[in-house]
């Protein structure tokens, strides 16, 4: 799909709070950008201005993901989002989704706790098979484990460059190993010692 970060945060934000806060739903500026730049449930967390929000809603409004409005009573003008219409998915499912999208990828366990403020899940089986909905709609993906870790964890697939960075290294080409700074200096160290040794064998060949 090809979103960008903001308008994942963007659209996802409007999820999350027609789920927690119905009462100030659909949104205005002001409450969508707190919602994006708000410390807790987000990561990264980001420093949006209007602008930009503005612009990731124009986006999302060419695509059909969002709607201009107003809410009951207001004059202001209000945001919603338009995947009921757009991508209709059952409530387990764009739970997982807006998790997904406001917090990046996760455990299927960090899935339950968190996600359980949108939609309950009475166990992990209800979260895997609310994540194999995604996978079957290709609006997410098992990623490969990393060294250490031992549990399989799922990211969302609306940014595709931010994915690519989490995908496996193509087959026959090794992933760059990272060696910590104080191993390098002593490995330098002790190649230069072997080489200094060489020289000195050299030197007294020669002489």
């Amino acid at each position: 799909m090809d979103l960008l970060p903001t308008e994942i945060r963007v659209l996802g934000c409007l999820l999350e709070k027609q789920i927690t806060t119905p009462e100030t739903y659909p949104l205005s500026l002001n409450s969508l950008r707190a919602a994006c730049n708000q410390s807790t449930n987000r990561d990264p967390v980001v420093d949006y201005d209007d602008s930009a929000i503005r612009d990731a809603l124009n986006r999302l409004g060419q695509r059909r993901f969002t709607r201009l409005t107003s809410g009951p009573g207001s004059r202001a003008p209000k945001f919603r989002h338009l995947l009921d219409e757009t991508l209709p998915l059952p409530p387990p499912a764009r739970a997982v989704l807006t998790v997904l999208m406001l917090r990046g990828p996760q455990t299927p366990g960090e899935l339950k706790q968190r996600a359980d403020r949108l939609h309950p899940f009475p166990d992990l089986e209800s979260v895997h098979e609310a994540l194999a909905t995604l996978v079957e709609e290709e609006l997410a993906q098992q990623l490969v484990r990393r060294p250490g870790q031992k549990e399989e964890r799922y990211g969302h697939l609306l940014d595709d460059q931010a994915l690519e960075a989490l995908e496996p290294p193509p087959a026959g080409e090794s992933p760059v190993e990272f060696v910590p700074r104080e191993d390098r200096v002593s490995r330098l160290e002790g190649e230069v010692a072997a080489l200094r040794e060489e020289v000195q064998a050299l030197r007294a060949l020669i002489e």
